[in-house]
C-alpha cells in the first residue's frame, strides 16, 4: 500500500511542479524532471520541504532528500549532470536514523 501511495504522490507532485512553473517538465522512463531551482522552490514553497541529507550517484547524479521539519512528507530527488531534477520518490512519514558504525545496530 506505501509503495502505491509513493507513486501516486510522486506523480502528483510531479503534475504540480510542472503547473507550479509553468514548464513543460522532461519526462523519461517514469520519472518527471524540470530545472532545479524550479523544483526546489515548489517543494519548499507548498510542502515546507528541505534538503536533509545528499549523496553522488555513480552516475554523477546529486540524490537528496528533503523532508519537512517534522518529518510529515518527505520527497527523493536527483539532480542529474546536465542540470535536470528529477523526482524519484515521495511519501509521508520520515523518520531519521541514529548513524551506527558498520556491523553495528540493526
Amino acid at each position: 500500500m506505501l509503495r502505491v501511495f509513493t507513486f501516486v504522490l510522486a506523480v502528483f507532485l510531479a503534475g504540480s511542479v510542472a503547473t507550479v512553473t509553468g514548464s513543460d517538465p522532461v519526462r523519461a522512463q517514469g520519472a518527471v524532471c524540470d530545472k532545479r531551482k524550479d523544483v526546489m522552490s515548489h517543494l519548499a514553497r507548498k510542502y515546507s520541504e528541505l534538503p536533509v541529507a545528499l549523496g553522488v550517484a555513480n552516475n554523477g547524479g546529486l540524490v537528496e532528500l528533503l523532508t519537512t521539519e517534522k518529518g510529515t512528507t518527505w520527497t527523493l530527488i536527483i539532480t542529474l549532470p546536465n542540470g535536470m531534477t528529477c523526482l524519484l520518490a515521495a511519501g509521508e512519514s520520515w523518520e531519521s536514523m541514529a548513524k551506527t558504525a558498520f556491523g553495528q545496530g540493526t
